[in-house]
C-alpha cells in the first residue's frame, strides 16, 4: 500500500523538478535545505523564492513577443500581476522590477495601489486594471484612484448597470473595459453578469452608454473563456 507523501508527490507530480533536488533524503529547493529552515521556523512553513517571481515574468514577456513577430502583430505586450495572487509587499516589489503594471480585484487591492505609490514603487502611469465584482467600496475606491489622476486606471465592466455607478463617482475623463462573455449563451436561464455582458448586447451598449458619454473611451475588451 502506498501511503506515504512521496508517493502522493511521485502520483501527481514530475518529480525531481529543477526547483527541487534531494540529498542524503532531506529536500532541497533552489539548494536551499528544507529541513534547517523547519527546525528553525517549524511548520506549517511558507516559503517565497523571489527571484522565480521576475524569471516567469520575463518568459512570458519572450513567449509573447516570439508569438507576436510570428504574426506581425503591431501592438505591444503589457503584463499585468494580478494583486489577488499576492498580496505580501516583498512579492509585489519583486514583481514591479519588471516595468509591468497591475490587476485589482476588490476595494482592498485599490489600498494596496495607494501605499505602492506612496513609497514610490509605482507611478500614476502604470495601468491598473480593475477586474472582479464591483461592490460600492470598490466603485468607490477606483473612483478615488481615477480622480486623483491614476488617468490609466481601466475598470473593467462586467453587466450594463455598473457604467452608471463610475458615471456618479468619477469627475475626470475616464477609460472603460468591457468583460465579454465570449461563450455564453444568451438565452441561458441562469446566466450571471460575472461571466462579463452577453456578446449580442456589446455594440447596442457601447453605441448607448459610452459612445456618447465624453466622459468615457473604451480602452480594452475582455474576454472570458468559460472553460469550467
Amino acid at each position: 500500500m502506498k501511503d506515504k507523501y512521496i508517493d502522493l508527490i511521485e502520483q501527481s507530480f514530475d518529480f525531481p523538478q529543477d526547483e527541487f533536488s534531494v540529498e542524503d533524503n532531506e529536500l532541497h529547493f533552489h539548494d536551499i535545505p528544507l529541513m534547517e529552515l523547519i527546525k528553525q521556523y517549524g511548520t506549517p512553513l511558507k516559503i517565497t523564492y523571489l527571484p522565480k517571481i521576475s524569471q516567469q515574468i520575463n518568459r512570458a514577456k519572450r513567449m509573447f513577443n516570439v508569438a507576436m513577430a510570428k504574426v506581425d502583430y503591431k501592438g505591444s505586450y503589457n503584463y499585468c500581476y494580478c494583486t489577488k495572487s499576492s498580496h505580501f509587499s516583498f512579492v509585489l516589489e519583486e514583481a514591479m522590477k519588471n516595468d509591468i503594471h497591475l490587476e485589482t480585484s476588490s476595494a482592498y487591492d485599490i489600498h494596496i495601489i495607494n501605499a505602492l505609490y506612496d513609497s514610490g514603487v509605482i507611478d500614476k502611469d502604470r495601468y491598473i486594471i480593475c477586474n472582479g465584482f464591483k461592490r460600492p467600496q470598490y466603485v468607490e475606491n477606483i473612483a478615488q484612484l481615477i480622480n486623483d489622476g491614476f488617468e490609466n486606471t481601466i475598470p473593467v465592466i462586467d453587466n450594463k448597470e455598473e457604467i452608471d455607478l463610475y458615471d456618479d463617482a468619477i469627475t475626470q475623463k475616464c477609460k472603460i473595459g468591457i468583460r465579454i462573455a465570449s461563450e455564453e449563451e444568451p438565452k441561458f436561464e441562469f446566466y450571471t453578469s460575472r461571466l462579463g455582458i452577453r456578446y449580442n448586447d456589446i455594440i447596442n451598449f457601447y453605441k448607448t452608454k459610452i459612445q456618447k458619454n465624453k466622459k468615457f473611451k473604451l480602452k480594452m475588451l475582455h474576454f472570458f473563456i468559460n472553460t469550467g
